[in-house]
């Protein structure tokens, strides 16, 4: 059996977490959705560390990050499909 990679936790999310070290651009990641323990693929287009997020989609600036079916925050950067989504192109909506 294969470990996952990446977590998401609901259908509608548009970002999941990486859950293992050593994550490299390239890498075809196991995707696992805990509301229902399915799967899908996904390539990393950047080198991420774990804990941090990956983009499900290509997001833009100004679009509404989506984790635990919930709001997490506004894009400030563009992500593509499969790329590294923290601080730098991510921020709470508070501020």
């Amino acid at each position: 059996m294969s470990v996952p990679q990446l977590l998401v936790h609901e259908h509608g999310d548009n970002v999941g977490v990486v859950v293992v070290e050593g994550l490299t651009t390239g890498t075809d990641m196991l995707c696992v959705v805990t509301a229902d323990n399915s799967s899908f693929n996904l390539t990393a287009k950047a080198d991420i560390p774990i804990g941090h997020k990956v983009a499900l989609e290509d997001l833009v600036a100004g679009d509404t990050a989506t984790k635990y079916g919930e709001d997490i925050g506004k894009f400030v950067g563009d992500v593509e499909r499969g790329g590294h989504v923290h601080t730098h192109n991510l921020k709470t909506k508070r501020w």
